[in-house]
């Protein structure tokens, strides 16, 4: 498999954030032989493929972005994490997609994101911190960016969309050119592509990967009421957002009661967990 990501400007990539993400994962995939596949609409990479790119991808992340070593934070985040991935752990020690264990690292940047990635990497900035304001909220963040990776959201949405074909058809211009990634690739695929292809999750995607996070957050101990209180902060956090129609992503007024109708299933589930995490910052 040929890299593509050493060749990536990054400082152009975080003029697209919170889009940057994925736009790196759309070019990977365009070094991987899958691609052919995909293109043909013969189906998308393996598991084992996946993995292999989402490994990929965080190595050069974690080389471009600063890591955060401070032991409290390090601690209290693995202290939730860890919590949560038991609940998603196989009888025989792995975990669904064919990983075998879960690399945690925090990066020092502001913004309020936390993501996670095919191969079992999940990656926290520590501007989330301020906005997941206690340990429950947090495993409402981290068990959302989970789901996407157990549920093969990214797979899927590559796939459905015609990820692939968006990567060769700026993969010469985005990485080998000059000028701006939004400008090239607005000019080839067309202004949609902004809000079509680039970001990384669909709406029934994003609305899963909310309820099955509440879910395992719950089986985990954490209170699932706290995942609400979560989207009412991130609401504030986030100031205006575009309309629903004009974004791939539920409204946060939709995610706040649909997370809310869904606490009539987590509740139960939250009152029945045996652990109960106490995660200090």
């Amino acid at each position: 498999m040929l890299s593509i990501l050493t060749d990536i400007n990054w400082n152009k990539l975080r003029i697209l954030q919170p889009f940057a993400l994925a736009l790196i994962f759309a070019l990977a995939l365009a070094a991987c032989e899958s691609l052919q596949n995909l293109a043909g609409g013969l189906g998308g990479p393996s598991d084992e493929e996946m993995n292999q790119l989402g490994a990929e991808a965080f190595e050069e992340i974690k080389k471009e972005t600063p890591i955060d070593r401070s032991g409290n934070t390090n601690t209290y985040v693995n202290c939730i994490t860890g919590a949560l991935l038991a609940q998603i752990r196989n009888p025989d020690g792995s975990y669904p997609t064919g990983v075998t264990s879960w690399e945690v690292v925090v990066f020092r940047d502001n913004t309020a994101n936390a993501f996670a990635l095919p191969g079992g990497k999940i990656g926290v900035h520590t501007g989330i911190l301020p906005v997941a304001q206690n340990q429950h909220q947090l495993a409402a963040v981290l068990g959302h960016e989970v789901a996407h990776v157990t549920q093969r959201h990214g797979k899927q949405r590559m796939v459905s969309s015609g990820y692939a074909q968006m990567a060769i058809g700026v993969i010469g211009e985005t990485v080998f050119g000059d000028s701006e990634y939004k400008d090239e690739i607005t000019g080839a695929m067309g202004a949609g592509a902004v809000y079509g292809v680039i970001m990384p999750f669909g709406r029934s995607h994003e609305s899963e990967a909310d309820l099955i996070g509440q879910e395992t957050m719950a089986r985990a101990g954490f209170n699932p009421t706290e995942s609400v209180t979560l989207w009412v902060n991130m609401a504030q956090a986030g100031g205006g957002a575009p309309p629903e129609f004009l974004s791939t992503h539920p409204s946060h007024e939709t995610r706040i009661n649909d997370l809310r109708a869904n606490l009539s299933k987590t509740l139960p589930l939250y009152q029945a967990a045996t652990n109960r995490p106490n995660c200090r910052l």
